[in-house]
């Protein structure tokens, strides 16, 4: 593998990086095509949903620029897909075109995937070399890999606090602690996610629609509410035109329930044997339905239970500088006997946002997967 071989696979991460927004639930690849002469013919990279993928882009482009990419190069940053899906295999698309060399960074965990589009490029006689950008490539497309192995999405949770660790003051005002920046920077967490999810004392406390509208997005993510009872009003800010909304429960109503479904909701039955929301079979059914990523957003109460389960793959931290003394917690966290029950974290990033830190964690060893 060469410094140039290097370079263009960075730009196909460049690429791939522009579809963060638009791909899920696919995941985000960009592919550069290059002559032999190293001259580049063409990039792109996936679109939305049910549209072309990066190499298929790529092609276009190169075709749009009016070169010919016979005996060519394609440096992608996922391993072509080799399945008839929403769209044809991206595999035959680039033996069809004449492409002679592929360097991919990594293999597709999808299992429909997983090593036959590499071996279906080999046995057309084309050149195949993995490795170059791997760990970009996986890190760009976490919650993607999570749901492909893991079988459940990747769980980040946000939080805005105090210095002191506070979410809210005791009687629950919370608005606002963090700045704006801070906020709009939480909302771009939101637009990258598949999911926004929150619990029902949110929505009646706040009434949030939980979108992305404070960044520049093509795509909202769905919503997800925790609601035992079903509880959410019809008529509450969650329900936009469009909009995917999930209402999972584990209590039986029909009379509320067909209410939610007019409102657009689709309700989920998940009891666990405590008569309460199963969190980690939501999180399985989320998968199902193709989720990558979930954002939390939610009180102390949803955030404690999710810690609690050991759901939670990392934290979003917006800290402000002000102390407020005593309010609401982080998460509702049942009290350690000892210091080495304390949930684990490591520090992935550490940075300043307007007046605010943000910081990023993680649980040690939950993306090694």
């Amino acid at each position: 593998m060469t410094d140039f071989d290097l370079d263009l696979m960075q730009q196909a991460l460049a690429q791939a990086t522009q579809a963060r927004l638009l791909a899920p639930p696919n995941p985000a690849v960009g592919c550069v095509i290059v002559a032999p002469d190293s001259q580049i013919l063409g990039a792109g990279h996936t679109q939305r949903v049910g549209s072309p993928h990066a190499e298929v882009m790529a092609l276009r482009d190169a075709a749009a620029r009016g070169h010919n990419v016979q005996g060519a190069t394609a440096y992608v940053t996922l391993e072509p897909c080799a399945h008839h899906g929403r769209t044809g295999p991206c595999c035959d698309a680039l033996v069809h075109a004449g492409i002679g060399r592929v360097v991919a960074s990594i293999a597709d965990p999808n299992p429909q995937v997983a090593g036959n589009g590499f071996a279906r490029l080999r046995a057309a006689g084309v050149e195949v070399e993995v490795g170059p950008g791997a760990a970009e490539s996986r890190e760009l497309n976490l919650g993607f890999f999570s749901r492909m192995v893991r079988k459940t999405p990747w769980v980040r949770m946000k939080i805005a606090a105090s210095l002191d660790g506070s979410t809210a003051l005791a009687n629950g005002d919370s608005q606002w602690i963090t700045s704006p920046e801070a906020r709009a920077d939480g909302h771009a967490s939101r637009a990258r996610a598949c999911a926004v999810l929150t619990g029902i004392g949110t929505i009646l406390k706040d009434n949030p629609t939980l979108d992305a509208r404070l960044v520049d997005t093509p795509r909202q993510p769905h919503l997800v509410v925790v609601d035992s009872r079903l509880d959410t009003p019809p008529d509450a800010h969650i329900f936009i035109a469009g909009r995917t909304v999930y209402i999972c429960a584990s209590e039986q109503n029909d009379i509320k329930k067909a209410a939610l479904e007019a409102a657009g909701a689709t309700v989920l039955y998940l009891p666990d044997a405590a008569g309460r929301v199963d969190l980690a079979e939501m999180l399985r059914e989320l998968a199902r339905r193709e989720i990558n990523e979930v954002h939390v957003e939610a009180g102390h109460t949803l955030n404690g239970a999710l810690v609690q389960a050991g759901l939670v793959d990392e934290f979003l931290v917006y800290l402000a500088p002000k102390l407020i003394g005593p309010g609401l917690d982080m998460a509702s966290l049942l009290p350690l006997a000892q210091l080495s029950g304390a949930v684990p974290l490591v520090f992935t990033s550490v940075s300043q946002v307007g007046p605010d830190i943000r910081i990023a964690a993680r649980i040690p060893g939950r993306d090694q997967f």
